[in-house]
């Protein structure tokens, strides 16, 4: 069975950084994408980043692109996903997904991925 657990969120100020992990256990797939997610109350889960296992390809929402970085570590499924610049509207919960077989799209569609970690909270103040 998959698992997928977040860590990292917090509370910062505005125009600071947080780097969010993303670990797996029992993730055996060769071919996949990570995608990391979030969602702010009262709104839709919106992808906003991922990357490809094949060839590390990345893709970013509009929103976030040059602020945020999605990688993958050195330890074995983990992956990362450093938000620098943090505004206001970044405040959510963030999650990280695994889909197997499925490429890194330019649209991170949250229905392609069926694993999913619990979430973790971001918290930015003005």
């Amino acid at each position: 069975e998959v698992h997928l657990v977040e860590s990292g969120g917090g509370l910062v100020q505005a125009g600071e950084s947080l780097r969010l992990s993303c670990v797996a256990s029992g993730f055996t797939f060769d071919e996949y994408a990570i995608g990391w997610f979030r969602q702010a109350p009262g709104k839709e889960r919106e992808g906003i980043s991922c990357i490809d296992s094949r060839d590390g390809k990345t893709n970013y929402r509009e929103s976030v692109k040059g602020r945020f970085t999605i990688s993958s570590g050195n330890a074995k499924n983990t992956w990362y996903l450093q938000m620098n610049g943090l505004k206001p509207e970044d405040t959510a919960v963030y999650y990280c997904a695994a889909a197997s077989y499925l490429k890194c799209a330019p649209y991170i569609q949250r229905g392609l991925y069926n694993y999913w970690g619990q979430g973790t909270q971001v918290t930015v103040s003005s």
